[in-house]
């Protein structure tokens, strides 16, 4: 099936299985890699990207369902090879351990800053909650969104 939907800024129509998850499009047929898959079930959150707006599980989205959609991933953070605000406060306070979670976890804490540039702890860890990390105890992580958005509560 024919299919028109916008990732980081650029438009496709892409000849697609209909049977293809939206992470499936982004890695096999975009080539997009930075988005990783963890469980496949929409469990860990490695595969979030923001969806029309919201921090989505893309293992859970079916093809079909891209349809005049506007997705970003991590490959549109930052620009011409400089890192976004973001990944370098992940860097920063140490947000980045093994790695695995990173794009996942970046991309629920950037949707997070896009609705609320000024969260409270409390909203940054419900955001970033579908996430799961074994490596930093999360402090690490709360930490650099924290730093980024200038979080005075």
């Amino acid at each position: 099936m024919k299919i028109t939907f916008k990732v980081n800024g650029r438009f496709y129509e892409e000849e697609i299985d209909p049977t293809f998850r939206l992470i499936d499009v982004l890695r096999e047929k975009l080539g997009l890699t930075g988005t990783k898959e963890g469980c496949g079930e929409g469990e860990c959150g490695s595969c979030t990207v923001i969806f029309d707006g919201a921090a989505v599980c893309s293992c859970l989205v079916l093809a079909p369902q891209l349809e005049g959609k506007e997705i970003y991933t991590v490959e549109s953070l930052g620009e011409d090879g400089q890192l976004e605000a973001l990944q370098e406060a992940f860097i920063k306070n140490g947000a980045v351990q093994c790695g695995y979670c990173t794009p996942g976890m970046l991309m629920s804490a950037k949707a997070l800053l896009m609705k609320n540039p000024n969260p409270s702890e409390m909203e940054i860890r419900t955001a970033i909650s579908g996430n799961l990390c074994r490596c930093t105890g999360y402090n690490q992580i709360v930490r650099a969104v924290k730093e980024v958005a200038g979080c005075t509560n």
